[in-house]
């Protein structure tokens, strides 16, 4: 039985036609969209033409979005020695060794984004039935698996984000938020476009972008032109 839409609901949808938008004009009817009583996310749903049970059409990657995420980051990372001191003087949120990974066991998980040096990765392994389905798992595709962790500290505090495409082959993405300008989100779903054609799976056959819908947090789905997208250029995030 199909769903009751709620009547802010109902509004919301008869503002948007069933059509792809031009980029700009999808960003601002995702900010007009934007009703909730708390501040909303904006969202990219991006449906790819890959078929991820096959390894050579997954995709993982990062990307580092110009104008932010809005959002406050908290960093946690397992090292060992200098290392940790090195992590807590970059920004990290928490940083620890072998202790943490036991309150993380213990049920710990007050922290977005986990990072790890590479010789702790063995130990952290046993992490990965309780950190895989939430996403926090460190991964060397992910950018959370290095030595350099005053740089990974940094990026991700600034508005650097790890994501997939899910079983579907089809990306969930935040990329701001809807009290952005319309312009800095596009700057940043410019940037994650990009990234996608950069990291495109070389088992990718035929029509590679499928569909493009924005919408923010509790807003209705808008369609967005893909060819407008991809051919656009945007001033960089100065």
């Amino acid at each position: 039985m199909a769903r009751k839409l709620s009547r802010r609901l109902q509004e919301l949808h008869s503002k948007v036609e069933e059509r792809p938008y031009e980029p700009i004009e999808a960003l601002n009817l995702l900010k007009e969209t934007a009703t909730a009583k708390f501040p909303e996310s904006a969202e990219a749903h991006i449906r790819l033409g890959i078929d991820p049970k096959y390894t050579d059409q997954q995709l993982r990657t990062t990307v580092s979005l110009p104008k932010g995420t809005g959002q406050v980051v908290r960093v946690a990372v397992i090292a060992k020695g200098e290392k940790v001191t090195e992590a807590t003087n970059a920004g990290a949120d928490i940083a620890g060794s072998e202790e943490l990974i036991g309150e993380i066991q213990n049920g710990m998980m007050d922290f977005d984004r986990l990072i790890a040096t590479p010789d702790m990765m063995p130990q952290v392994a046993k992490l990965g039935r309780l950190l895989g389905p939430r996403g926090l798992m460190p991964s060397p595709k992910g950018g959370t698996v290095t030595f350099d962790l005053t740089q990974a500290i940094e990026e991700f505090k600034a508005g650097k984000l790890e994501f997939r495409a899910d079983r579907t082959g089809i990306v969930h993405v935040m990329f701001g938020k809807a009290s952005f300008s319309a312009e800095d989100l596009l700057v940043n779903l410019k940037s994650l476009q990009e990234t996608i054609d950069r990291n495109r799976p070389s088992g990718a056959k035929g029509r590679f972008w499928r569909t493009i819908f924005v919408s923010a947090t509790m807003g209705p789905s808008i369609e967005v032109d893909i060819p407008s997208l991809r051919d656009m250029k945007t001033a960089s995030a100065a």
